[in-house]
């Protein structure tokens, strides 16, 4: 039976089946359906079934799980069944895997749950997991993957590929062969079609590659993934402060860092932070409320300024229903100009060296754009009123608007970045605030002075 359907999602006749077999208790069905699946679909599977019957599968396919598939789930459902399993049972999992995905799992953990797994832990790895939790959250210290091959200088080529011939202890994968000096200070690195390739007798030394890229521990995960994007990396060493190899990261994890990153990033632009739809009503709530209430105080603030021209409206319905316009293709264009913006900022691409190249360039298409929007919105409105008045002072408003916007766009992110506040979260808010206010007012104002209106 197949795991996945034609469009590529869990089939819901295998999920029934694994459902069943569950509540049968009928653990060698349970294995026959589950007992080797992919991490992706195992923690996609787990997702989908019920809390109770997430421990139930753990239980019966026992060594037959790769705990490797809590990497693939939603926090709050890892959470909750680490918590519901014996914590011998989840020690022994973890102990398996390579320590990158141990950190993984282990870091949201409360620090008490933590201490019980690492207890029961050999004492060698015990040790390896509790250093890698210590480094801060988000930087490469915590994707550190502590398996890999480090090797004298003096050893020969022979030498080497006799030892990884006869270990039984290798890293499940690796790409390169680390050089080090007896302080386990970083030398140099060889590629493993480097290493094949030559004869037996040449000494490591002598076909070493100086490692050009590599990380402190304590450096941001987002840099890491720069330096993997921008040289195509498909591993790197990471060195502590004083240059001693510590581990490596592979490009798998920085593939979920990338992922991490660009998910973070679109949360903030909607103002939810790091939500997951696996949380809780209140906690979902919790999170979305503060800028929601900082919106309210910004749309009273536009409200303000509608407010100020209450007699100019009341002498002329038409713009009533026509500012809402103008407000609307402003915010449009605002979130186009602060998105790019936001991701800019992200990957390091904007800053103050081309600042005005791009604050012009968006400028100039504000400008275009509202020349067009402009036009389009006039004419439909004085044909709309019969009134080819009204359509110039819409015209020129949205003009007026859309330039704004395409400044502003810009302006906030950076203003917001350089106070050391997230762009991303808390840039939407302010945009639409400006955009809405300039919208009003520019066209409120405009109709006032050009029809003689009192305001």
């Amino acid at each position: 039976m197949p795991v996945r359907d034609d469009n590529g999602h869990l089939n819901l006749v295998w999920v029934k089946a694994v459902e069943e077999a569950i509540a049968a208790n009928d653990g060698a069905q349970v294995k026959n359906l589950a007992g080797d699946l992919h991490e992706a679909d195992a923690g996609e599977l787990i997702e989908t079934l019920s809390p109770e019957d997430r421990v139930k599968l753990v239980e019966m396919l026992g060594e037959a799980f790769d705990f490797t598939a809590l990497t693939e789930t939603d926090e709050q459902v890892r959470l909750k069944l680490l918590e519901d399993l014996p914590a011998e049972a989840v020690a022994q999992g973890i102990g398996e895997l390579e320590s990158d995905d141990a950190v993984f799992i282990l870091e949201d953990m409360e620090q008490d749950e933590q201490d019980k797994i690492l207890a029961e832990l050999p004492n060698v790895d015990s040790t390896q997991l509790r250093r890698a939790l210590e480094y801060p959250e988000d930087t490469a210290g915590r994707l550190v993957q502590t398996d890999f091959i480090a090797l004298p200088p003096f050893w020969t080529v022979g030498q080497v590929i006799d030892h990884i011939r006869g270990s039984s202890d290798l890293p499940e994968r690796f790409y390169e062969i680390y050089v080090v000096d007896p302080g386990f200070r970083l030398l140099g690195a060889v590629s493993l079609d480097r290493l094949l390739a030559t004869k037996r007798s040449k000494k490591i030394s002598k076909i070493m590659e100086e490692t050009r890229h590599l990380v402190r521990v304590n450096e941001d995960q987002e840099e890491v993934a720069r330096k993997f994007e921008r040289y195509n990396l498909v591993s790197l060493a990471v060195t502590d402060e004083a240059d001693r190899l510590v581990g490596i990261i592979t490009v798998d994890d920085i593939v979920d860092v990338i992922q991490e990153e660009a998910q973070e990033d679109m949360m903030g632009l909607a103002g939810v932070g790091d939500e997951e739809i696996s949380d809780d009503v209140l906690e979902t709530a919790r999170s979305r409320i503060t800028w929601l209430v900082v919106n309210v105080f910004t749309a009273l603030l536009a409200a303000t300024v509608i407010s100020m021209f209450e007699a100019t409206i009341e002498m002329m319905v038409a713009l009533a229903v026509l500012m809402p316009i103008v407000a609307s293709m402003g915010g449009n264009s605002g979130t186009q100009t602060m998105a790019v913006t936001v991701r800019a900022i992200a990957t390091k691409d904007l800053n103050k060296r081309n600042l005005f190249r791009v604050l012009r360039r968006e400028l100039l298409v504000g400008l275009i754009n509202g020349v067009v929007l402009g036009i389009l919105i006039g004419i439909i409105a004085a044909v709309w009123f019969a009134n080819p008045e009204i359509g110039m002072v819409i015209a020129t408003a949205v003009l007026l608007n859309t330039v704004c916007s395409a400044l502003f766009g810009l302006l906030v992110p950076m203003g917001l970045n350089q106070v050391g506040a997230d762009p991303a979260l808390a840039s939407s808010v302010f945009v639409t605030m400006i955009t809405d206010v300039v919208g009003f007012f520019s066209f409120l104002f405009l109709a006032a002075w050009w029809f003689g209106l009192p305001f």
